[in-house]
């Protein structure tokens, strides 16, 4: 017998919101912008402009420029669109933690234009610190630094890793990689990974609320990755039992990317160019899907096409990276049920046991900046 898990009892009524708020990462739209853009990110960590230009290379090597941002444009215009052919009357506003527009330059923008009760669609699917907490923090903060505080009320939708609107366009993404390199004649004995951003082992025990597992267990942390792992490895698992339909068992591994801090700090591994150099020799092709990811940014571009797919050249291996969800219909069309099921009690599906997700974090929930000497690369 199964154990209901308490996320689920953590929702909220349908309610009248008036907007919806983008939440996004941010980044650099030119080269001046990338080292101000670095010292946003990594603000309060004592990190030396020398470390920042180790990072910097990789926007240069796109003219400065982070996808990120006409990403979050696209997919803005894609919600507008979605939302109006719903006769949703609900207008979509912007903002970033570390680049313009800011949270708080959002909020500003749309309290002007006489809104109230905002809706908060952030741009990360799993819970952790970095992609839920922080985000509602910086937002409390923007509210503070606005004194808008008593005027608006911001509230988060839940976290979406297993809504079929995820999910069923990365089956699609992840079978449709396989085709290719059976197409290519590299497909008769593949490997999928999918890769995720790493953070340190501290923060992904401390991931998501101090629960069990609904079978009672208790979550997996260490190496495991605490409900971060846990998420992400139930969406895997997804994945390939659609693979298994079609091309019978087909190994796969969850694999980490982007590792930054000390080398002296515990961070979740393997990493992908580890993972990759020490497949069997017996594989004849890569896929590799960005499954932490919503869309095909900096860290996907170099961690990914750059330097996992030269790992993969050294050893002659074929490799397939496939997209990111970004502005795919159906992830689009899931994002709006997300927002229907606060504004008027939609259906809350969800395809594993661990959701449908709560709509409320608890105190407890990916308690704590542990992740200190982090750079993000987005």
């Amino acid at each position: 017998m199964t154990v209901p898990l308490a996320a689920h009892s953590r929702t909220l009524p349908p309610a009248a919101y008036d907007c919806v708020l983008l939440a996004g990462f941010g980044g650099p739209e030119g080269h001046d912008d990338v080292i101000p853009y670095l010292r946003n990110v990594t603000r309060g960590r004592g990190i030396p402009d020398e470390r920042l230009e180790e990072v910097a290379h990789h926007y240069r090597h796109f003219g400065g420029i982070s996808p990120i941002n006409e990403q979050n444009r696209a997919l803005k215009a894609a919600l507008e669109a979605e939302i109006a052919a719903r006769g949703l009357d609900l207008p979509v506003y912007w903002g970033n933690r570390f680049w313009a527009p800011y949270f708080a330059d959002a909020l500003r923008e749309l309290h002007a234009d006489g809104h109230r009760r905002v809706l908060v669609l952030v741009t990360t699917a799993f819970s952790s610190y970095s992609g839920c907490r922080a985000y509602r923090e910086d937002l409390a903060a923007a509210l503070e630094e606005t004194g808008l505080g008593d005027d608006l009320v911001l509230d988060k939708v839940r976290q979406y890793f297993d809504h079929p609107g995820f999910v069923r366009p990365n089956i699609d993404f992840v079978l449709g990689g396989l085709r290719d390199l059976a197409d290519a004649g590299h497909g008769s004995a593949p490997h999928v990974m999918f890769s995720t951003h790493s953070v340190p082992t501290a923060a992904a025990d401390v991931s998501g609320p101090r629960e069990a597992l609904p079978s009672g267990e208790a979550v997996p942390l260490g190496d495991a990755g605490g409900w971060y792992g846990a998420q992400q490895r139930a969406v895997c698992e997804l994945i390939m039992e659609s693979v298994r339909r079609e091309y019978g068992e087909v190994p796969w591994s969850l694999v980490f990317q982007s590792r930054s801090g000390p080398p002296t700090q515990p961070w979740l591994e393997p990493d992908i160019n580890d993972a990759i150099a020490d497949l069997p020799n017996s594989v004849t092709g890569l896929v590799v899907s960005a499954i932490g990811f919503v869309s095909d940014h900096m860290e996907v571009l170099w961690d990914l096409d750059n330097e996992a797919l030269e790992t993969a050249g050294e050893r002659n291996l074929p490799m397939v990276r496939v997209p990111t969800v970004g502005v795919d219909p159906a992830f689009v069309s899931g994002l709006v049920d997300l927002v229907q099921e606060r504004t008027d009690g939609h259906e809350r599906p969800a395809l594993t046991e661990l959701g449908p997700w709560q709509d409320v974090c608890p105190a407890d929930c990916c308690l704590g900046r542990v992740d200190k000497a982090t750079i993000a690369g987005c």
